[in-house]
Parts: C-alpha cells; structure tokens; sequence
C-alpha cells in the first residue's frame, strides 16, 4: 500500500537557519552552516569511520574528512572525533558540520491561488523544487511558503518537476491528506498541462503510450524503453505560430518526466527543454526513441553538453553530485520527480523531507574540493575559529565569511540567467471529484507569442 506522506513541518529554528536576496531576477540564499546527521547503517557496523567514508562518500577526498575531524565538524555520538579508525557501532549517531550554497532560483514570487482550512493552492515558478531535495533547502516551495507566508505543516499531495511551473496543492491536515490521497488512487484526478514544443504539431488529437525507463535518478534523465513503466499522454495542439506549438498535455499516468519524455519521442520536444531538447541525444534529439549512445554514453554527452555552457546549475547539480558515486533510487538532483500526482515511490520519495535525513543523498560532507588546496597542512586555528563552537555554527553566522573547507567558498559561478530558469510546461489545471484549482494561461502559451 502506498505509504501517506506526513505533513512537513520546519520551525522557526530552521528558518533562521539564513536568508533570502535577490540579484538580478534571481531569488538567493546566503551560505550557512548545516548539519548532517544519520544513525549508524546496519553495514557500516564494525567498519571505521575512515572505510565508510573512502567507500560510502567518495565526493571527497580521505584528506577532507580528516580536516574536518580536526576541525572538529565531525561528531560521534555528539563526541568530537579525532581518530577516524574508530569502528562504528549499531545506534551511533553522526553528525556532520558542513558550509551549504544552494543554486540559486528564479525571483518570481509564489502565488497563492486558493486557501481555505483544508487546503493551500499555489502557481509555483518555474526551477523552484517542491520540497527540500538534493542542493535545494530554503530554494524550495515549502521553506517560501512557511518563511514568506507562515504556512507551515503542509501535506504534500502532488509534485512537479523543478523545471515545471503551475497548480501546486497542499493539504493542511491529515485527514484531507488522506482523502484526495484516495482519490489519485482511484485515478479520479485530471491533470491539464501546456506547453509549447518544436516545430508544427500535429492538429489531430495525439496519443502516446511509450513505456517509460528511467536512465539516471542522479541527472534526473528518462526514455522510451520496452523495459520501462506502462504510461499514456493525451496531447491536442492549441496554436502554432509558423516555427512552434503550444499543446494541451493530459497525461492519464504519473510516470517521471512523462510529458516531456512522449513529446521528446513524437519528435516535438518542449522548446527549452534543459534535458530532452539538448544534442547530446543525437541529430533527431530522441525522436522515435532513436538515440544511437548507450545509457552511459548518454548521461557523459549531456553532462558534458551542460558543462560547456556552464549550466549544469540548471539541471540542479554540480560537480560533486557527479563525483558521489552511486544513483540513489529516491529522489534524483534534479529537484523533485515527476509532473503529476502518481508519483512513483520507487522513482520519488515517499517522504517530502527524506533528503534532510540521508546523507547517502547528500554526502555526509558537501562540496567537493580543488586539488590545489592543501588539507594536510591547513591551518588549525583558521579552522577553530570559524566553527569551534558547535551550538554557534549552524544558521546565517558564517554567511560573510569564507570557509576554508568549502571549494565553493573559491569558485566564481557564472549565475544563471532568469529566462535559462524557465522551461515552457506548465500545470494549468487540477480537479478532484470536490474541487478545481486553475492558473492562469503563461505568456510564452499565447498564440501570437514569439521567441
């Protein structure tokens, strides 16, 4: 059965961990210090810490976590640890110190489009996750709307994609949880999308029932495969403007990405796709399923396709979640995992907040570091004194300083652009057996728009 999500709830504490501000269109946050904090695995039992690190969280060099012991960022049992040959224990408790940058995301606000005491309704912006989820932890939906808004212990019902603008709903209990949960079950939910791809769609109504394969949890990447999960995409064109389309989505199952996938397959892929428009799916960019690379072969081109523009902030990843090692089957980097309600649990977390919990998701230390920093050899007063007192280094503290561990402390970032944040699909609408929750039509959806 399928497991009912809690309510989030974030408390002030949390909040003032940092703020907001913005700069050039974008919405940011100030780096602060964050703790990580796991109980001890079952297989780390009667391993060293220094094995479950070299083995478990291979983002970092050996000579990172042996800096951060001696700075005293790693605590066993809330006991600083000066020896990484210690052997865990079944119920050790880890808890790691470490400087957090989230990418940043478009200014545009969140609007409340319905509230009542069941249910909150927002038009979420594009590239803003919904819940904390790889990188993003203030950047998020939730965070916005308990910071800005005060609403707090919000049942997640639904997700979208990151990239994916539209009708967002949140229950306030519960029981109404529990009701519309019901209702995605029995399939009584209809979900509208827009949006506007390549070329000139056809005018008849299009449906696709390629099966769906996710290739990479980590990228967030999905393709038509005979192996992947049954799914079925309605799709009607509303306009065409001589180079392209907007069309009507009713996607009929919640598979990840389905409607980018299916419009990617019928050859007309969403204009800005960051991931399913790119060359690195060859000449015909994936159309017909044809793509001529292997899986491996796939992700390296689009990484690379990615790293030469300087944009993979836009996939919502950076080089150390390319370094980590490992997919995890949860909740992939790219923010949250699916357009539409029938989320996958295999493919999305069955809990909003599960990548606060897991440091297999988010490494037990963060940034990655440049090989011209020498770790050995830091200077332990500089260290202490930033981050000596454990109870003062978490919150917006160290937001002006430069920490000496974090390689993003030294790494000058070329922001992305407002308009690079915004992919053209859109939730347009959302009904339930009791209720309908609508947004407005997107600029870009407008028949006589033009690039």
């Amino acid at each position: 059965p399928r497991k009912l999500n809690p309510g989030v709830s974030f408390g002030a504490e949390h909040f003032a961990e940092t703020s907001y501000y913005f700069e050039g269109g974008l919405r940011k946050v100030r780096p602060y210090y964050f703790d990580f904090r796991t109980y001890c695995k079952g297989r780390w039992v009667g391993r060293s810490l220094l094995h479950v690190f070299g083995s478990e969280f291979r983002a970092q060099p050996l000579a990172y976590y042996r800096a951060a012991a001696r700075a005293g960022r790693l605590r066993l049992n809330e006991e600083p640890v000066r020896d990484l040959d210690i052997v865990l224990k079944n119920n050790d408790f880890l808890r790691n110190t470490v400087h957090r940058h989230e990418p940043p995301v478009t200014a545009q606000p969140i609007r409340i489009l319905a509230e009542d005491e069941e249910v909150v309704v927002v038009d979420k912006p594009s590239s803003l996750p919904v819940h904390p989820c790889g990188r993003f932890r203030h950047n998020t939906v939730i965070f916005i709307l308990g910071k800005e808004h005060g609403l707090r212990e919000l049942h997640t019902l639904h997700r979208l994609d990151r990239m994916t603008s539209g009708v967002l709903m949140f229950a306030k209990t519960a029981a109404v949880s529990k009701r519309i949960d019901q209702q995605v079950r029995q399939r009584q939910l209809e979900k509208e999308y827009v949006c506007r791809v390549v070329g000139e769609f056809p005018e008849h109504e299009v449906v696709c029932e390629e099966p769906i394969l996710v290739v990479s949890y980590k990228v967030g990447v999905c393709r038509v495969d005979p192996k992947g999960k049954p799914c079925q995409t309605l799709f009607q064109r509303l306009s065409y403007n001589g180079s392209s389309s907007v069309v009507r989505c009713l996607p009929r199952t919640g598979r990840t990405h389905q409607i980018r996938v299916h419009l990617q397959f019928l050859g007309h892929p969403i204009v800005n796709d960051p991931i399913y428009n790119m060359e690195a799916w060859g000449p015909h960019r994936g159309k017909g399923g044809k793509i001529g690379k292997t899986d491996e072969e796939l992700l390296k081109a689009l990484v690379e396709e990615h790293r030469s523009k300087q944009s993979l902030e836009v996939l919502g990843i950076g080089e150390e979640d390319l370094n980590s090692g490992g997919e995890s089957k949860d909740c992939g980097n790219s923010g949250d995992c699916t357009e539409s309600a029938e989320a996958d649990p295999v493919n999305g977390s069955s809990c909003p907040a599960e990548d606060e919990k897991d440091p297999e998701r988010n490494g037990v230390a963060a940034c990655p570091l440049n090989s011209d920093i020498n770790l050995e050899t830091l200077d332990k007063d500089k260290e202490l004194s930033l981050c000596g007192n454990q109870d003062g280094l978490a919150g917006e503290k160290g937001w002006g300083e430069k920490d000496p561990l974090c390689v993003e402390c030294r790494t000058s970032r070329r922001d992305p652009s407002p308009k690079e944040l915004v992919m053209f699909l859109h939730a347009l609408r959302y009904k339930g057996a009791d209720f309908e929750y609508c947004s407005s039509m997107p600029e870009w959806a407008m028949e006589d728009w033009e690039e």
